[in-house]
């Protein structure tokens, strides 16, 4: 079998499982048992060795765990003498036994299962008469999940094929979870390319980090990709996810690959920061799209008002209904510094993040702060219908701390929006898929940083996404039309006729309202911006300083309507059709 048609034979553990449990349930008892039945078959080799290891007199401690750990081979172990296929010899203790060879793991390891809350699905199991029937059906001689069978690589997709399906059936975002690996692989070409020189060292030691790591699908792709490049290289993982489920997925797949387990963490990323004086060299991830940010609103508020700058939200706060920028921000708070070699982000966001928020509002001020510090390196249109659970418009940012020389105060906008094939069958809204061909064009396009093709790549000064927003004033006129004026002989403003201009900042306010406005409004003038207590907002000729990325407005294209004459001949073309059909019918 190959990995999908293990997926589907695991998936099929849900007919055992329909008249006793609400379909919501499925994954809480079939993940849990994927796991454990992956480890069993990594530790079968060396069973009889930690047997015998563990029974040597050696107290309980660290020896005794590194002792054990040699025995197994691997970074884990179970010191009970059942495996799973063993638990089937004795239908009537079932529930007893596999509690005590799930207790008998290694304490990273309980843990694990412990997050899956492994004892109340057994319990749950075991009194509707369905926990021998699910350890017989994992046992099955057909599901060979052993690493020789399938690679980490392919267990990560089986993972994250069994959640995107149990996610659908209970409607919850499968996006939170994964992404699709192609565009993992494009984050990962996005995140290496111009890095050579720093991944090919010898005996290099990379740091990768995913504050919101799923299951590490993100983390595995690029730990690959490196490997490739310098087969020498130590990539050395650190995740951080919500999700107990996925945490312990996550978990697992560390431990199998020989990770360090200590640097995988359950947590809210936002308000519980749990690296903190950890800094990466790279970064990969998908932070959730449009969640909002209620339960973390306190920590973060707190954050920023006591640290500022020194802590990780000082540029600004989105609105409580999406918390995109809130991630970009603690990423950027993350970057190895630039004297030690500088730190790049490739992180997926919606439309969003591009241009909500006027001047002055808190997704602008983020976006003035990355732009302002030259930290956006490039951002990549990706196309519709390509993550399993959206078919909104998402999008790649780049962000580098220590861009090459032509790169520098520059921003290269690709559109691949248009590069994918059509997928020969769906994967819930995931309908476009990119090829290796299709990935290598896309770095290609960023490699050449130049407007090879309108269609394809625009570069773009920082500045030229900042603009002024000012707010234009006219008088108010009594009866007589004479101007109405305050004590101090100023003019009052007429309420009826405010408006606001946003004047782009590569051009002059004075000269853009003596082109754009005076000549329709001669008396209109600029009420200057102030400045309200605790903002720190950039003020310029009156007016506050914002910025937004309008990616589709730079590669639209204008259409033609066709001709009314044309559109006409078509018109009685159709309705000489339909008449024909009618006759024929005898209507």
């Amino acid at each position: 079998m190959n990995h999908s048609e293990i997926s589907s034979f695991i998936w099929g553990t849900a007919d055992l499982l329909r008249s006793s449990f609400k379909q919501h349930e499925y994954g809480d008892i079939i993940l849990p048992f994927t796991v454990m039945r992956r480890l069993d078959v990594v530790l079968e080799p060396t069973k009889q060795a930690v047997l015998e290891a563990a029974a040597k007199s050696v107290p309980a401690g660290p020896l005794r765990d590194k002792m054990l750990k040699k025995a197994a081979g691997v970074d884990f172990y179970n010191t009970s003498c059942f495996t799973m296929e063993g638990l089937l010899q004795d239908a009537d203790g079932i529930r007893e036994n596999i509690t005590q060879y799930v207790t008998s793991f290694s304490s990273d390891i309980v843990d694990i299962f412990e997050k899956f809350k492994i004892f109340e699905v057994i319990k749950n199991l075991d009194e509707y008469d369905l926990l021998f029937l699910v350890v017989e059906r994992f046992c099955n001689p057909k599901v060979d999940l052993s690493p020789e069978s399938i690679s980490n690589a392919d267990m990560g997709d089986i993972y994250e094929e069994l959640i995107r399906k149990f996610s659908e059936m209970s409607n919850e975002t499968a996006g939170e979870h994964f992404s699709p690996r192609d565009g993992l692989r494009l984050a990962s070409e996005l995140l290496v390319a111009g890095e050579m020189d720093d991944l090919t060292r010898p005996n290099r030691i990379v740091k990768v980090c995913d504050p919101c790591a799923g299951t590490g699908g993100a983390l595995t792709v690029f730990a690959d990709r490196v490997a490739e490049i310098n087969p020498q290289a130590t990539v050395v993982t650190y995740a951080q996810e919500i999700n107990g489920q996925s945490y312990a997925i996550c978990k697992s797949d560390t431990i199998l690959k020989g990770g360090n387990v200590v640097n995988v963490h359950l947590g809210d990323t936002l308000a519980d920061d749990q690296m903190q004086g950890e800094t990466f060299g790279y970064q990969i991830s998908n932070p959730p799209y449009g969640v909002d940010w209620k339960k973390s609103k306190a920590a973060v508020t707190k954050e920023r008002e006591t640290l500022g700058f020194a802590g990780r939200f000082g540029a600004g706060l989105p609105r409580i209904s999406d918390g995109q920028l809130l991630f970009v921000q603690h990423m950027v708070s993350k970057m190895r510094a630039p004297e030690d070699g500088g730190g790049r982000v490739a992180v997926f966001l919606n439309g969003s993040p591009l241009f909500t928020g006027s001047a002055g509002s808190g997704e602008s001020e983020i976006r003035r702060y990355l732009l302002q510090h030259d930290l956006v390196d490039a951002i990549v249109a990706m196309p519709n219908d390509f993550f399993f659970n959206t078919g909104i418009a998402t999008y790649i940012w780049v962000l580098d701390n220590t861009k090459e020389e032509r790169r520098k105060g520059k921003v290269q906008l690709i559109n691949a929006n248009g590069i994918y094939n059509k997928m020969r069958k769906s994967l819930g809204s995931k309908r476009n898929e990119f090829s290796d061909e299709q990935i290598a064009q896309i770095i290609g396009l960023y490699n050449d940083f130049e407007d090879a093709d309108s269609k394809l790549s625009k570069v773009f000064e920082n500045d030229e996404f900042g603009y002024v927003t000012v707010d234009v004033r006219r008088p108010q006129r009594d009866e007589q039309g004479e101007i109405v004026r305050d004590k101090k002989g100023r003019p009052v403003a007429d309420k009826e006729l405010n408006d606001t201009e946003n004047i782009p900042l590569t051009e002059s306010v004075e000269d853009y309202m003596v082109r754009e406005v005076l000549p329709y409004a001669p008396d209109a003038w600029i009420e200057p911006k102030k400045q309200k207590k605790g903002q720190m907002l950039e003020l310029r000729d009156g007016g506050v300083v914002g910025y937004e990325i309008p990616f589709t407005r730079h590669f639209y294209e204008y259409t033609p309507l066709r001709p009314s004459s044309e559109i006409l001949a078509e018109i009685r073309e159709l309705e000489a059709s339909i008449a024909e059909k009618l006759q024929k019918a005898g209507l």
